[in-house]
């Protein structure tokens, strides 16, 4: 079994935004695959299921607000039993796999861009310091997903503001 978690914030209004580029990518998921995600109360969080080959997936958009990430992920690994596998999991024996991968934005890559990586630091991404936190280990896989439009834009608006504004046309299609 595999989780893949989609960072971001409920609501329409942070629909469109960098900060919640992480349900889009559930969003896609969903979309090419087919799946309807359903509200599961026990995890706060929307939820989907698909195999792809032998693997069960299991997709998931925490509904905590991204500050409160770590809540809703612990819950879903706790109730599947992963959390003991993947505290157990050594990156050299596994390579890269992990049993949850987190995809998230991320403000140090530029606009579009995409970084994989595994058992990094949180680089002050608070839905990544929350669920570091809850889960006591770095160690699992991130889908960095690039958001920075650049100095010139970022000094006219601080990033706090510019993650949960909406995408304008010209970054939606870099995006």
């Amino acid at each position: 079994m595999k989780i893949i978690v989609g960072l971001g914030n409920p609501g329409e209004e942070y629909r469109d935004t960098p900060h919640n580029l992480g349900f889009a990518a559930m969003d896609a998921f969903a979309g090419a695959l087919g799946l309807k995600f359903k509200f599961e109360k026990k995890f706060n969080a929307e939820v989907a299921k698909a195999h792809v080959g032998s693997e069960e997936i299991v997709f998931v958009r925490p509904e905590t607000f991204m500050n409160l990430s770590g809540e809703a992920i612990l819950a879903v690994m706790n109730f599947y039993k992963t959390l003991e596998t993947l505290k157990a999991e050594k990156p050299e024996e596994h390579g890269f796999t992990s049993t949850i991968l987190v995809i998230h934005d991320d403000i140090d890559l530029p606009l579009g861009a995409m970084r994989l990586s595994y058992g990094v630091g949180p680089a002050g991404h608070k839905g990544v310091i929350s669920i570091i936190e809850r889960l006591g280990t770095k160690n699992f896989a991130r889908l960095r997903l690039g958001i920075n439009p650049g100095a010139e834009v970022l000094e006219k608006v601080p990033i706090e503001n510019y993650v949960l504004k909406k995408f304008t046309a010209e970054e939606k299609e870099a995006v």
